[in-house]
């Protein structure tokens, strides 16, 4: 019998760890037909709430469940990468607990896997129930991150995708602490069908995932995945290096025909205050891409791991 993983990142989730468990086992029927086994593996990423006492509690109920609960918060990334390590099955899904990634799909998904593709991943058509505002930086943050970055992101990709087991060793080969995973996926190739779905609400509870949140993940992305913010900094200084050789013959020409060296003198301020702005922003580019590099050299562990059944 072939293993199937599924994956469940969780962070304060109590509310949903049962309910997707009941979702889930919907499919039992179409296991069994495909001669499934399941283990189930949901990574607690230091919830506050009774994440950990829901999952035990079902651990009691169905061995098939299992729990790999971390020391503290590290991330959602570090859940994905935690449950790709502890996963054994020869497939491997990724869903979130709080079925935004319907489980009834997987019948579907598996179907394409016996066509021969390696792995199936999910997008998002509608972004229904998220204020407009975030829709809309959501889509330029994906447009802007297939032109200025060689890895493809699919708008609206989720992370609800199923991976034969060579995908998943390909993507634990890439040990990287600052994680992108949406990234990841492109990068790592091997041949993909992508479904499409209508948005789905949570079901219960409220996403963690703030506008901040998600500009900072953003932020994450495009350090992670394209090199084209050090260019435009450069670029920016060979412009104002020419904006500023103009002005100079500008300034020299004006004071040898009207004989006027001091007048302009606000201008000159603007001027300055705009070449420190800029400065200071092509600063923070390279310092961005200075403290990946420092986290990357220091080598500390990505999770570590408080418990586990």
């Amino acid at each position: 019998m072939a293993l199937l993983s599924v994956i469940v990142p969780c962070y304060n989730e109590e509310e949903n760890v049962a309910y997707f468990y009941q979702e889930l086992m919907k499919n039992a029927s179409f296991f069994q037909e495909k001669n499934l086994e399941l283990e189930i593996l949901y990574v607690d990423d230091g919830s506050k709430d009774k994440t950990v006492e829901e999952v035990c509690a079902l651990h009691e109920k169905d061995e098939r469940v299992h729990l790999i609960s971390f020391s503290r918060n590290f991330g959602k990334e570090a859940g994905i990468y935690a449950g790709f390590q502890k996963s054994k099955g020869d497939y491997v899904v990724m869903m979130d607990a709080d079925l935004q990634d319907p489980p009834s799909l997987l019948p579907e998904m598996f179907s394409y896997l016996e066509e021969g593709y390696d792995s199936v991943a999910t997008r998002r058509v509608t972004r229904k129930g998220e204020p407009p505002i975030r829709s809309f930086f959501a889509r330029m943050f994906y447009k802007l991150m297939n032109k200025i970055s060689k890895t493809e992101i699919v708008d609206g990709a989720r992370d609800y995708r199923l991976m034969k087991r060579p995908v998943v060793d390909a993507i634990l080969s890439m040990t990287e602490y600052n994680r992108f995973t949406k990234g990841i996926f492109g990068w790592v190739g091997f041949e993909t069908k992508w479904i499409e779905f209508e948005n789905v609400e949570r079901l219960h509870g409220e996403t963690k995932w703030n506008f901040w949140k998600l500009f900072l993940y953003s932020i994450e992305g495009i350090t992670a995945f394209s090199t084209a913010p050090l260019a435009f900094a450069a670029l920016m200084g060979v412009v104002f290096c020419f904006l500023a050789f103009i002005l100079i013959i500008v300034i020299i020409v004006k004071t040898l025909v009207w004989g006027d060296p001091v007048g302009g003198w606000p201008s000159m301020i603007c001027i300055l205050s705009l070449v420190s702005g800029v400065q200071l922003f092509c600063l923070g580019i390279v310092g961005q891409y200075l403290s990946k590099t420092y986290m990357e050299v220091k080598k500390r562990p990505i999770y570590l791991v408080k418990e586990e059944l």
